[in-house]
């Protein structure tokens, strides 16, 4: 499967904030988004999966598996989250539950959409909080977010948006708020399940550094605009545009590695 965006066009309070973005995400490819903040990166994706704020007007077309997905209404695009695409946030509280356990959370997922029984979801979960190798997983998944650090919680975050194999992850800025080590560890986990499962990936993020860790492409944005895009390797090494330039020399130098985009 693969995700086709063409001239999307966003409009928010009588603004336009996206303007005739288009990208292809092949099957299996690892694809970011980067840009500085208000580049229009986020809403882009958001716009993907029916997420945008309310009264925003989406143009253009976004086709996955040659289904348009533009115009659809949010029962059909439900169906798609989780499923077909999964999302993991900045910050794991915007997805997590406090009130409910990891555990069920990661299941919910597996019974809405496999219809699975309760206890063969729980043990899913139990199998999905291993897969992203949180400690004691059998205990873990009965534990509330406030119970877990916030590694932790993004792990058990990205354990819930592919619990059901989802064939795209879209990954917005999902390393953003951890400390450098925890990160390193988040995006080598992603990049491993990514390749683990076969899937696409659509990373977003600010940090051109941290983006040549996963991906093997980028399209540069800039006030809702695509500046340039291309193999991530060629725009590390010549960029063309200004804003790539300068995304070049505010690089984390905790994270550079040159040529890590394998």
């Amino acid at each position: 499967m693969s995700l086709s965006v063409q001239g999307l066009t966003i409009d928010l309070g009588g603004r336009r904030v996206v303007d005739g973005v288009s990208f292809d995400v092949p099957d299996g490819a690892r694809v970011g988004l980067i840009g500085e903040s208000g580049s229009g990166k986020s809403l882009t994706a958001l716009a993907v999966l029916g997420l945008l704020p309310a009264g925003a007007t989406v143009g253009g077309s976004i086709r996955w598996n040659d289904r348009e997905l533009v115009g659809l209404s949010d029962r059909e695009l439900a169906r798609l989250r989780g499923d077909e695409i999964g999302i993991v946030f900045q910050e794991p509280q915007t997805a997590l539950n406090p009130i409910r356990t990891i555990g069920r959370q990661i299941a919910e997922s597996v019974r809405i959409h496999e219809r699975a029984p309760r206890r063969a979801a729980w043990a899913r979960a139990v199998a999905e909080a291993e897969r992203v190798r949180l400690p004691d997983p059998a205990q873990l998944v009965r534990r509330y977010p406030h119970q877990l650090s916030g590694g932790q919680r993004q792990r058990a975050a990205i354990a819930m948006a592919l619990a059901c194999r989802p064939r795209l992850l879209i990954a917005d800025e999902p390393t953003t708020a951890l400390d450098v080590t925890i990160q390193a560890d988040v995006l080598q986990l992603l990049h491993g399940l990514a390749l683990q499962d076969g899937m696409s990936l659509v990373f977003i993020t600010h940090d051109l550094a941290v983006l040549s860790q996963i991906a093997t492409d980028a399209v540069v944005l800039e006030h809702g605009r695509v500046v340039e895009h291309g193999p991530l390797r060629r725009l590390l090494t010549t960029p063309e545009s200004a804003v790539t330039q300068g995304l070049l020399r505010d690089a984390t130098a905790t994270l550079w590695r040159p040529g890590g985009e394998s």
